[in-house]
């Protein structure tokens, strides 16, 4: 375009100094060929600035296509790692009810043993205590039996030549240093014969074997207190 206005404002010139034309337009030719000019350099700077714009707006164009690739690949990371944190979450969160579950069964185990083992402590505590006792009871002394004197021989009625017949020996007495009777081996039979107790109480005390200790018998209700305390002294224990 401006090489036109330049062209034209030649042919003016040449034409202006041949005579052709008169100065008035001649002026009048350049004024709107310098105006034209103007415009012409006023039209290539917005057209250099439309070029600098749409550069600059492709320049934004490419980065925030980029950000918006960055963008997509870091939500594609977020999303995949928040997968897997949701699946280990999961997994832990399943890990700690199943131990909670074991816990609280083991707690339930424990608690029974404890009970158990409270029950068993109080029954040792009472068998204990039994034993303390019946250690702690002086024995119930034992009556003596005096021997009773042999009566003297009645008088004869009347006297006659007769031999006198020699009285039967009582038995003897049990002779002492004799062993004890063991409660563990011994036989009811031998109970009754030896130690002078019942039947029944021989029947008991065999029942109740064996015994560690000879107060085990009391412990047993096997003989009475005072039955025990006659005999304790003649009886053992030894295995």
């Amino acid at each position: 375009m401006r090489s036109g206005v330049v062209i034209g404002v030649l042919m003016l010139a040449a034409m202006a100094a041949g005579g052709c034309v008169s100065s008035g337009k001649y002026e009048l030719a350049v004024a709107e060929a310098e105006e034209a000019k103007n415009k012409a350099d006023k039209v290539q700077l917005q057209k250099s600035a439309l070029e600098q714009e749409v550069k600059s707006l492709r320049d934004q164009k490419n980065k925030l296509a980029a950000d918006f690739e960055l963008a997509s690949s870091e939500r594609q990371r977020l999303e995949d790692s928040l997968g897997k944190e949701r699946g280990g979450t999961n997994a832990r969160v399943r890990d700690l009810e199943q131990r909670s579950r074991d816990m609280a069964a083991q707690n339930r185990a424990l608690k029974q043993e404890r009970d158990s083992l409270r029950k068993q402590i109080e029954s040792l505590k009472a068998t204990v205590a039994r034993y303390q006792k019946a250690l702690k009871e002086p024995p119930v002394p034992v009556p003596s039996t005096a021997p009773v004197p042999p009566r003297p021989p009645a008088a004869p009625a009347a006297p006659a030549a007769v031999t006198p017949v020699p009285a039967a020996p009582a038995p003897a007495a049990p002779q002492a240093g004799l062993a004890p009777v063991n409660v563990n081996t011994a036989s009811a039979n031998d109970m009754v014969l030896f130690l002078g107790i019942t039947k029944e109480e021989a029947d008991r005390v065999v029942a109740g074997r064996p015994y560690k200790v000879k107060q085990e018998i009391l412990l047993k209700n096997a003989l009475p207190k005072a039955r025990f305390d006659a005999i304790k002294d003649r009886i053992s224990v030894a295995k």
